[in-house]
C-alpha cells in the first residue's frame, strides 16, 4: 500500500527540484525583475511615508459638500476610478494603494486644515485634491512646509509653479488666450463683457483676458464684475449685459452658481442663437445642474470634452458609466482628476521609491499616451502639454467640438506681458 505521507514529500521535492531548473533556465536579464517585484518598503520609503509592504496610503481632499460639491464630485469619483484600475492592476511597487478621503466642504480653510492632517498625521505619499485656486492657495503652504505631493486637477490661471504640485488641468495660456483668439477670428468679437465669481481664479483669469482683448485683439471690455461663491441672483447683471450688447460674454462663473445664471439668461431671453457666450468653467458636470436647454448654443473652452472620439476616451467612458451609472457625465475637471494617479504611478515607478523628492524628479518628461483627452506629457514646470479645444453646448447636456487646436500648446504659466 502506498504511503501517502511519502508521496506527497516525493512531490513537493520534485516541484522545487523543477522550480530551481525553471529559474536557472531563464535568462539572466529577468532575474532581477522577479526579485524586484515588490523591493522592501525600507528602500522605497526612507522618509516615513504611510507605506507598508502591503499597501501605500494616498489622500483625497476635494469639496464633498458646500457649493463646490456640483464641480468637484466628479473629480472625486474619477480619482477612485483610476485607483481602483491601478489596485487592480497589482498596485504600484507591489503595493495597494488605500484612500483616506477628507471633506473641503467649499471652505479653504477647511482644505488647509485637512491638508496637515493628510501630511502630518496620516502620512500620505501623495494628495489628489482641490478645485478652485482659493483651495490651491490655501495648502500650498502646507504642502511646501511639509513636502507633501499635490496632484492638482484643475484649469487655472497660472502664475504659479511649485515644486511640491504636478498640475494636470490647463493654465490660461492654454485655455485663456487660445479661446479669446477663437472668438475675435470665428465670431468677429470686438467687444467683451466679463464676468466671474469673486475669487482668485475668475479675478487673475478676466485680467489676463483684458489684457490680451486690449493689447493683443485691440478689442474693448465693456464691463466687468464678480459675485461672491454661491450668488443666485443675476437680474441685474444680465439687464446690465442687455444694455451693452458686447459681442461675445465671457465667463468664469463657477460652482453651483452657474445653475442660476444660466436659468436666469435664458429666461431673459438671452441664449445661444441670439448671443455669444463663452465660458471657463461650466462643463458636462455642471450641465447637469443646469440642464443642457438652458446653456445649448453657448461655448466652452477646455482641453477635454466626454464626446471627443478617440479609442482612449471611449475605453474611459465606457468605464466611468459602468462604474457610476449610464447618467454619469464627465467634464473637463473630472478628466485632469484621472490623470493623476496614473502620472503618480509612472513617476514612481521611475522612481523606484514613493519618497517625494525622488517622484517629484522623475516627473518632467512622463508621458502618457492612454489620456483620455489623447496623450498628455509632463513638461519641467510641472504643467501639460495639451491642446485647447472649443465645445458648444447641447440641449443633451454635451457638448459638440467646434475647434481644436493643431498642436499641443506648451504650458506657459508665467506669460511676459499678462
Amino acid at each position: 500500500m502506498t504511503n501517502p505521507t511519502k508521496t506527497l514529500q516525493s512531490t513537493l521535492k520534485t516541484s522545487r527540484r523543477k522550480l530551481v531548473l525553471g529559474l536557472m533556465s531563464l535568462p539572466l536579464a529577468m532575474l532581477p525583475i522577479l526579485a524586484q517585484a515588490a523591493p522592501a518598503t525600507a528602500a522605497i520609503n526612507t522618509t516615513k511615508l504611510a507605506v507598508n509592504d502591503k499597501e501605500v496610503v494616498v489622500g483625497q481632499l476635494h469639496s464633498a459638500t458646500g457649493t463646490m460639491a456640483i464641480s468637484e464630485t466628479g473629480a472625486i469619483q474619477a480619482e477612485r476610478l483610476a485607483i481602483e484600475q491601478i489596485n487592480a492592476q497589482g498596485g504600484i511597487l507591489g503595493r495597494k494603494i488605500r484612500i483616506i478621503q477628507e471633506d473641503g466642504a467649499s471652505d479653504w480653510p477647511t482644505f488647509a486644515e485637512k491638508s496637515k492632517k493628510l501630511l502630518e498625521k496620516d502620512r500620505v505619499a501623495a494628495v489628489f485634491g482641490c478645485w478652485t485656486s482659493a483651495s490651491r492657495k490655501a495648502v500650498l503652504p502646507i504642502f511646501e512646509r511639509d513636502n507633501g505631493l499635490l496632484y492638482y486637477p484643475t484649469f487655472y490661471e497660472g502664475l504659479e509653479q511649485s515644486k511640491n504640485v504636478i498640475y494636470t488641468g490647463q493654465e490660461a495660456t492654454q485655455q485663456v488666450l487660445e479661446a479669446l483668439n477663437w472668438l475675435a477670428r470665428e465670431k468677429k468679437a470686438k467687444t467683451f463683457y466679463l464676468v466671474g465669481s469673486d475669487y482668485i481664479w475668475p479675478r487673475t483669469t478676466m485680467k489676463i483676458a483684458r489684457t490680451h482683448i486690449e493689447k493683443v485683439l485691440k478689442g474693448k471690455v465693456v464691463g466687468e464684475e464678480y459675485y461672491a461663491l454661491g450668488s443666485t441672483q443675476f437680474g441685474s447683471l444680465i439687464n446690465k449685459m442687455k444694455l451693452k450688447h458686447p459681442d461675445a460674454i465671457v465667463s468664469a462663473v463657477v460652482g453651483g452658481s452657474n445653475v442660476a445664471f444660466y436659468k436666469q439668461l435664458k429666461a431673459a431671453g438671452v441664449t445661444g442663437n441670439k448671443q455669444t457666450l463663452l465660458t471657463f468653467s461650466a462643463s458636462e458636470d455642471e450641465l447637469l445642474g443646469i440642464g443642457g436647454e438652458n446653456m445649448a448654443g453657448f461655448y466652452a473652452s477646455f482641453k477635454y470634452f466626454q464626446s471627443l472620439n478617440n479609442p482612449n476616451n471611449v475605453k474611459f467612458v465606457q468605464a466611468f458609466k459602468a462604474k457610476y451609472g449610464p447618467k454619469a457625465v464627465i467634464g473637463d475637471v473630472t478628466q485632469a482628476a484621472y490623470l493623476g494617479p496614473w502620472l503618480w504611478k509612472a513617476a514612481v515607478e521611475k522612481a523606484g521609491s514613493f519618497d517625494v523628492n525622488k517622484v517629484v524628479a522623475a516627473s518632467p518628461g512622463i508621458e502618457l499616451k492612454t489620456a483620455p483627452e489623447g496623450y498628455v506629457k509632463v513638461h519641467p514646470n510641472h504643467h501639460l502639454w495639451s491642446k485647447s479645444r472649443i465645445g458648444m453646448a447641447l440641449p443633451n447636456g454635451q457638448f459638440k467640438v467646434v475647434y481644436e487646436s493643431p498642436n499641443l500648446i506648451v504650458p506657459n504659466p508665467f506669460p511676459k506681458g499678462y
